[in-house]
């Protein structure tokens, strides 16, 4: 008789009940067994998760992205911003640099500001006034800018067709004239420009167009004048020139030497006769200096890799523009009107 056990030969035998019972004991201490392997193997998974996913965050610290503010498309900002980002992604492991058609100048500091971009092509004038809280930054100073290096001579250039008649910066009393975006670097040029002039914008009719906007203003009749501060040749001016005979009028040398002693940061300027096509006379006038600047967000061994960056590949910035043949290392400390990021000052200084 066999009831779940052995007979006598080798059988043992034991009520049904108690096999069954044994049965799943042991089903029971192999799940209990299992379920610890599991938890063992889930809470590795998870160990190996969490060290991939830190991983993957120390990756991603190590990409650096930069937004560089330049100014409109037909200045000099643009093409030599853009062949910074170029450098700049080149030269610095994990670099992302990007540069941005922006308001020019004092859209550059009050992006900077708010972080919204990390370094920005910006008059050395107009730093001055945002770090001294003077001007159209009168009571909103701003106190995160830090200096990278200084560019090139920026050519304060007032614009007039000769069919205008129009041949000297005191005939253009009662005259249309673009004075550049409104709150802009060149249009705070262009009014102490006319100032020099015993001109207020009440003496005009005032209009506030870009680069580009007042090219087009002059080729169709809609301006008399217009004032621009770029690094010459100016692409809007030689677009201007290249279908109509255009006059620069001159900032005669005692008007540059009265605006020298109030703003310290213009220069004395001669344009060169052939910049421009079928402009065949020097023109004296007055500049600023573009300048390279950081937020205080960009840390100094930033600063420094920037800079070295830049001033060592400054060939690719000659063939970004003309501009790009005066910027020099030698030059780079001139006329800093803000304190210096200390990794690029460093550079400088090596």
């Amino acid at each position: 008789m066999r009831q779940g056990g052995r007979t006598n030969r080798g059988w043992v035998w034991r009520p049904f009940f108690v096999q069954e019972r044994k049965f799943w004991e042991g089903c029971n201490m192999k799940f209990s067994s299992l379920k610890k392997v599991l938890a063992i193997g889930l809470a590795a998974v998870v160990v190996v998760g969490a060290l991939a996913g830190c991983g993957d965050n120390k990756a991603g610290a190590q990409k650096k992205f930069l937004n560089i503010g330049t100014g409109g498309t037909a200045g000099t900002y643009y093409p030599i911003g853009g062949a910074m980002a170029e450098i700049l992604n080149k030269n610095i492991e994990g670099m992302n640099a990007t540069a941005q058609s922006t308001g020019a100048s004092v859209a550059n500091i009050n992006m900077l500001k708010d972080g919204s971009i990390d370094l920005a092509i910006i008059q050395n004038d107009i730093t001055y006034y945002a770090a001294n809280g003077t001007e159209m930054f009168k009571d909103k100073k701003v106190d995160n800018l830090r200096g990278i290096a200084a560019l090139y001579p920026e050519t304060c250039q007032a614009v007039t067709l000769e069919s205008s008649g129009i041949k000297t910066i005191a005939d253009l009393k009662g005259k249309r004239v673009s004075v550049g975006a409104a709150g802009s670097g060149v249009e705070a040029n262009a009014r102490q420009i006319l100032a020099a002039y015993g001109l207020t914008y009440d003496d005009i009719q005032v209009q506030y167009l870009s680069f580009g906007e007042s090219s087009s203003a002059l080729k169709d009749g809609n301006v008399d004048a217009a004032f621009l501060t770029a690094g010459f040749p100016t692409a809007a001016v030689q677009d201007l020139a290249s279908q109509n005979k255009i006059r620069i009028l001159a900032v005669d040398p005692d008007k540059a030497d009265q605006l020298i002693s109030q703003y310290p940061f213009y220069t004395k300027t001669v344009i060169p006769a052939g910049t421009y096509a079928g402009f065949d006379e020097d023109v004296s006038t007055v500049s600023v200096m573009a300048m390279l600047v950081a937020s205080d967000k960009v840390d100094d061994q930033m600063g420094y890799d920037i800079a070295k960056a830049l001033f060592t590949n400054l060939d690719r910035l000659k063939e970004a523009h003309s501009v790009g043949k005066l910027i020099t290392k030698e030059g780079a400390l001139k006329g800093m009107p803000i304190p210096m990021n200390a990794g690029a000052e460093k550079f400088f200084k090596e």
